[in-house]
């Protein structure tokens, strides 16, 4: 479905949030961005609060003004509360019907009395639904088109869209003379590179995984196709990714931060990822024990949505602040990196004094990478607080043993200045990801009870 889908209605809401999101707004200060997003966030408060039932009994005898500190929700209270929560009327058990059928014919125009259904990958253990009216549909398109485009929109380009299930959220990005094409992941990469190779598109719009595979197609001589921008989404960008997809196509790479519970940034033309905080609030959960000081759990207030309303939504991520101001000059918060889920943040024996103590993603990832530039991937797995599974995959001719003295050493050096005991590390053949599901290259296996990171 391209814009003329979204009928005349839908066709100049787009164009009205594409023309203000890259032309129009600016804001002098950050102070100027806060006020202005006080207004719209009470704005759309007062929205809810008189359609959403469930948000009008959880926010009971509260003043707007103290939205800052209403209770917080996440994706299970979401679900629960699913059938009052969201302000069309919606039942859970239609949409996941309507979504599930979906994903299991491959067609992907699924709507209720007009509302687009949509279910999330499910990475964190739980799917959760997503509702979008035509209104927001468009809007969204527009917000989306303004911030990812190298060029305006009435410049004729092609895009091609990796995606796990396609959805009319997305085909509404398509406009007169921008089309856009649909790779569907359960295909094999052969056809992938077949598709490309014949529809000659410039954008590309993948997760690095995907990105990295076409990269080795093209090293290979299969892939022709040469983007003229690539864009990273769905999953965490990890450096050993980056490095081969910028060498292979030598291009950038730009990000595009989105889950289902909103769009929440994009890269700047200095490459920088930025919050989009002209659509959302994000407040901050900042992360206990972290040396830095800059590390930060999203709280999610989505003031551009209103059928199903994310108010002071706690996400699973998460994400780095810069520590300097981005070039660019824009007043919107600069990411230096998205780490991945909360539930990814391995768990480890202090030295002394027993408990457990937090080692973030990052960490990981730095120290594998630190010990050789023989490793050309990796995956790291915790099983239980005491073992640590890494998987590695060697440039040609190196020792795999003297290889993976060095990890264990880098590793070793790593949990002795974070104060922690050394797991016991076992390791293993790279095993190449394949499938649907998101590459996780550094993940924790076993649970802790009730775990939740300290305010």
């Amino acid at each position: 479905m391209g814009a003329g889908g979204l009928g005349g209605r839908g066709l100049a809401i787009l164009l009205a949030h594409y023309i203000r999101t890259r032309y129009r707004r600016t804001w002098s200060s950050r102070e100027a961005l806060e006020q202005w997003q006080e207004r719209q966030v009470r704005k759309r408060l007062r929205f809810v609060r008189a359609n959403s039932s469930f948000y009008r009994e959880l926010w009971s005898g509260r003043p707007l003004a103290e939205w800052s500190r209403f209770p917080v929700i996440d994706k299970a209270m979401m679900m629960e509360h699913f059938d009052r929560l969201n302000t069309a009327g919606i039942r859970r058990e239609e949409a996941m019907e309507t979504a599930l059928e979906a994903e299991h014919t491959r067609n992907f125009t699924p709507h209720i009395g007009g509302i687009t259904v949509g279910l999330s990958s499910g990475t964190s253990g739980s799917r959760g639904l997503f509702l979008v009216s035509p209104d927001e549909q468009a809007a969204w398109a527009g917000i989306m088109l303004a911030k990812v485009l190298p060029g305006p929109l009435w410049k004729r380009e092609k895009i091609a869209f990796f995606l796990r299930a396609n959805s009319n959220l997305y085909e509404s990005a398509g406009s007169g003379r921008l089309q856009f094409e649909y790779f569907d992941l359960l295909e094999e990469t052969g056809k992938h590179v077949e598709r490309l190779n014949r529809y000659q598109a410039g954008i590309w719009v993948a997760q690095p995984s995907v990105l990295r595979q076409l990269a080795q197609q093209k090293r290979n001589g299969q892939l022709t196709a040469v983007p003229s921008r690539i864009i990273a989404v769905a999953e965490v960008l990890d450096p050993v990714d980056a490095e081969v997809i910028r060498e292979t196509f030598g291009l950038p790479i730009h990000q595009v931060y989105q889950c289902t519970e909103g769009f929440l940034a994009s890269t700047c033309s200095h490459g920088t990822l930025h919050l989009n905080e002209d659509v959302v609030h994000i407040g901050r959960e900042y992360v206990q024990d972290d040396p830095g000081g800059r590390r930060f759990i999203p709280i999610i207030t989505d003031f551009s949505r209103a059928t199903q309303p994310i108010i002071r939504y706690r996400l699973n991520d998460v994400l780095t602040e810069v520590e300097q101001p981005c070039p660019c000059g824009s007043v919107f918060t600069a990411i230096e990196r998205i780490e991945g889920r909360c539930d990814d943040i391995f768990y480890v024996e202090q030295a002394e004094g027993g408990g457990l103590k937090p080692v973030f993603p990052d960490f990981i990832t730095r120290a594998i990478l630190a010990a050789s530039p023989a490793i050309r991937e990796y995956r790291v797995i915790q099983h239980r607080e005491d073992e640590l599974a890494i998987e590695l995959l060697l440039a040609d001719g190196v020792s795999r043993l003297e290889i993976e003295r060095q990890v264990a050493a880098s590793v070793e050096a790593l949990m002795r200045r974070l104060g922690c005991r050394l797991p016991e590390l076992t390791f293993a053949n790279y095993i190449p990801h394949q499938g649907i599901r998101k590459l996780r290259r550094v993940e924790r296996r076993w649970a802790i009870e009730q775990l939740r990171l300290p305010l």
